[in-house]
């Protein structure tokens, strides 16, 4: 099985599904959709099974689309939306995206709130408890000097399932030393790994080896048993937002990983992640 963590859709039907950015000083915005449709075309010409879709920076905090998608294609899309951190009733949110309108879990963007500790306010106290008691799957948009924050979820919230997006941006400059704090997340075991935007941390091509050291040492923590795998955008977006095609993302893990074993190409491509998401 192949399971795609990480791919972003998105349409521009306003007010259904309305457009407008969700994190302070967002400025990018869309000039065409990127659909659900062309998403499931990708993965039948590629071979995946099941796709997370995750909600876009881009379009509101309403997860209708995703939620939308998700429904349409039961059987090979999971949803996960975005819930505002500053939102008095987020955790009235919470329930309402998971028990109305079937989403399994969120995503928090910590490396946007520069000047607070966004995740640990006071006032979200309800908020994590809340998605622990819907059973929800939580990642995280972070870089190590966000760790800490996700760090102190995962002890308070032990059986909230949590998961490093894009390998928590190693920093080929500051080196390994400044990015400790994200290989230190592997100690709480409630916390998983995201192996994606392997191409977007490099600069070199295919395969990225001045990654490699970093990706091999939050392997050596984490295990291929709490690593899944993600890749982006839908059909042409890839290209267009300078991501490697689905194609090369799947080769990346299957030819361009020497130091993976099988067990961990099976693990990290698929099993991993249906074991977490439930899929089958």
């Amino acid at each position: 099985m192949i399971v795609d963590t990480h791919v972003h859709v998105w349409e521009i039907d306003p007010p259904r599904y309305p457009i407008g950015p969700t994190a302070p000083n967002w400025t990018a915005m869309p000039d065409e959709p990127g659909t659900a449709d062309e998403l499931i075309a990708d993965m039948d010409a590629n071979g995946v099974d099941w796709t997370v879709l995750v909600q876009t920076s881009w379009s509101t905090w309403d997860n209708g689309y995703i939620a939308d998608s998700a429904a349409r294609f039961p059987q090979r899309f999971v949803g996960h939306g975005l819930l505002d951190p500053l939102a008095a009733d987020n955790a009235e949110q919470a329930r309402y995206w998971m028990k109305e309108r079937g989403l399994v879990g969120f995503r928090f963007h910590p490396m946007y709130y520069s000047d607070q500790a966004v995740l640990l306010r006071p006032e979200n106290g309800g908020l994590w408890e809340e998605l622990e008691a819907l059973g929800a799957i939580v990642q995280f948009h972070l870089r190590a000097e966000d760790a800490y924050q996700v760090s102190a979820i995962a002890a308070r919230h032990p059986t909230l399932r949590l998961i490093v997006d894009h390998m928590g941006y190693p920093d080929l400059d500051q080196g390994m030393a400044a990015f400790q704090p994200i290989v230190d997340l592997a100690a709480a075991p409630n916390i998983w790994l995201k192996l994606s935007d392997v191409a977007g941390r490099s600069r070199v091509g295919y395969p990225y080896t001045d990654v490699h050291p970093f990706i091999r040492a939050l392997l050596d923590a984490f295990g291929a048993a709490r690593t899944v795998w993600g890749t982006g955008y839908p059909g042409h977006h890839r290209q267009k937002h300078n991501w490697p095609s689905l194609a090369g993302e799947i080769k990346l893990i299957r030819e361009g990983l020497p130091f993976l074993s099988d067990d961990d190409r099976e693990r990290i491509l698929g099993g991993t992640a249906a074991a977490l998401w439930g899929l089958a």
